[in-house]
């Protein structure tokens, strides 16, 4: 059998984070890429199409369990396959 994988659909939203309810470990055996208002972003944590919404880290700063604090960035999102 010669079939290629071929890679699950994009959901709506989707998160890195393991414990979130919005992580699909399928998605991340394959390269993705997030476009924000025409801008690759390599720093996103979770996103949402629907509500065109990312969330990436705020600098260096630190949550008090040692997680980035996250800010929300609005605009028109794309999420693709690289």
């Amino acid at each position: 059998m010669t079939e290629a994988t071929s890679a699950p659909p994009l959901p709506d939203r989707l998160s890195i984070d393991p414990r979130s309810p919005h992580h699909v470990a399928a998605v991340f055996e394959h390269d993705i890429g997030i476009r924000l208002n025409d801008k690759d972003r390599f720093d996103v944590e979770e996103y949402c199409i629907s509500e065109g919404w990312v969330k990436v880290p705020a600098g260096k700063t630190l949550d008090r369990k040692g997680k980035p604090l996250l800010i929300k960035l609005k605009g028109k999102v794309e999420a693709f396959y690289r």
